[in-house]
Parts: C-alpha cells; sequence; structure tokens
C-alpha cells in the first residue's frame, strides 16, 4: 500500500492560482501513475489531470476537459511527488481533489487513494 499525502488546497478569488502537491510514501512500483480526481457537491468524482511515470510511456499526461489549457501536472520522481499548478481558477473548480496512485505490476493494477484536499473558488 502506498500513503498519499496532499497539501496546498485552500480559499482563491476567480482567476486565482493554487499549486497542489502529493508526495508518496514510497515507491515500489516501477511503473505507475500519478494524479488528481475532483468531486463537487452532489457530483460523482471525475479525472482532472494524472501523468505516468516509467515504461515507454512515462511522462505521457492526461487531462480532464475542463481543466485543460489552465491545469498542469508535474512530477518529481525522486521526491515521488506529483503538483498540480491550477491556473485561471473559477468557482466551479471548487471540490475536494483526490490524489490517486495507480501501480502496474504485471495485469494487475493496485489504486491508493489521499484524503482529499479542498480548494473552494470563490469572491
Amino acid at each position: 500500500q502506498v500513503q498519499l499525502v496532499e497539501s496546498g488546497g485552500g480559499l482563491v478569488q476567480p482567476g486565482g492560482s493554487l499549486r497542489l502537491s502529493c508526495a508518496a510514501s514510497r515507491s515500489i512500483f516501477s511503473i505507475y501513475t500519478m494524479g488528481w480526481y475532483r468531486q463537487a457537491p452532489g457530483k460523482q468524482r471525475e479525472l482532472v489531470a494524472t501523468i505516468r511515470s516509467g515504461g515507454v510511456t512515462g511522462g505521457t499526461t492526461n487531462y480532464g476537459d475542463s481543466v485543460q489549457g489552465r491545469f498542469t501536472i508535474s512530477r518529481d520522481n525522486a521526491k515521488n511527488t506529483v503538483y498540480l499548478q491550477m491556473n485561471s481558477l473559477r468557482p466551479e473548480d471548487t471540490a475536494v481533489y483526490y490524489c490517486k496512485h495507480q501501480g502496474l505490476r504485471g495485469a494487475n493494477v493496485y489504486d491508493s487513494w489521499g484524503q482529499g484536499t479542498q480548494v473552494t473558488v470563490s469572491s
């Protein structure tokens, strides 16, 4: 099991920026994906952004349609940490943001989730 520690959430005005961080406790997979999902009240959890590490597709990123062009995901493999830079924030970005680590070993997938961090965009 991989433990995830999230930080960086908070209150920001529309148009502002925030950076989220997610640190994994250890690296036990040579191929894994880390990223962010979010869940607003009354809505399903949705993809924000992911980034892959290891293998031939290492570095591949994937973004949800609603954040494309505004959010950027990056990683520091030495620190087992991913970052989400969020710019041009909108009230509809308000949600609890969850970090996810998905390790791949053979045909098996191993998922770990963080506790979540609140992001509120409001004037």
